[in-house]
């Protein structure tokens, strides 16, 4: 036999119920690693990606989570520790759907809701698992970002900028706690056919023109697929990447080169 593939434990896939985390949720375990998932509201999107996961043969469970409650957090990766014995990786795969506006454009509002939902999200996560970590003795964190992050989509502000923030506390953490055994990655997500494009899509807001525009800046003249996101996830999380930290894959079919 040889290594095993994950390190013990489960990864716990924060959004596990959406479009896209649901996906990610699956290629870890079809990978071989067990997983926690958390739902906000849609507890039957949960159940059936469970139900998914179980047949691959896998120990799956799903937590109820509100990412801006600390409490809530807090209360999640203690049940996902308690069913698993331990978390070796944290994917960070919450995103709220956000209205599409120019900076100039956005209100006080739709500000303060997108930095406290994503970035104040990503932070509970991260003051609820760390010490959890750290105490197991090493782990990972696999955050979803966004392709933005390398060039700018204009009116997707308020996806973009909080998750700018969260970029940066990635870095932070591979540079602070590469010493505890903790690892810190991000991929970063294009146009992917599933969760908030489709939503979006089915509103209104991506026009023919739209597509248009955004196929010009593709290498790779399609949009992407979750599954490639969940590909992309697993290797960062995998013992195959234990000497990656503090980096960005890019899944995007090249956006912006």
């Amino acid at each position: 036999m040889g290594e095993a593939l994950f390190p013990a434990g489960c990864a716990l896939v924060i959004g596990g119920s959406g479009g896209i985390g649901s996906v990610v949720a699956k290629e870890l375990a079809r990978a071989g690693s067990d997983v926690a998932i958390t739902y906000r509201r849609n507890k039957a999107k949960a159940d059936e990606a469970q139900q998914d996961m179980d047949a691959i043969g896998v120990k799956v469970t799903s937590h109820a989570l509100t990412t801006g409650d600390r409490a809530s957090v807090a209360a999640a990766v203690e049940e996902a520790v308690a069913a698993h014995g331990r978390i070796h990786t944290v994917v960070y795969a919450a995103a709220m759907l956000t209205e599409q506006v120019d900076i100039a454009d956005i209100s006080d509002a739709q500000w303060t809701e997108a930095v406290e939902q994503d970035l104040g999200g990503f932070f509970n996560v991260l003051k609820a698992t760390l010490p959890h970590l750290r105490a197991a003795g090493g782990g990972s964190y696999v955050n979803l970002g966004s392709a933005g992050d390398l060039y700018w989509p204009p009116k997707d502000a308020l996806s973009v900028a909080p998750k700018g923030a969260i970029e940066a506390l990635i870095r932070g953490i591979a540079k602070e706690e590469g010493v505890n055994r903790i690892r810190a990655n991000s991929v970063l997500v294009g146009v992917i056919e599933a969760g908030m494009f489709l939503e979006l899509t089915k509103q209104g807001v991506f026009d023919q023109a739209w597509t248009d525009e955004v196929q010009k800046l593709l290498c790779l003249k399609r949009w992407g697929q979750p599954e490639e996101i969940g590909h992309a996830v697993a290797f960062l999380a995998s013992n195959k990447a234990g000497y990656i930290t503090g980096q960005q894959i890019s899944v995007a079919g090249g956006f912006g080169i």
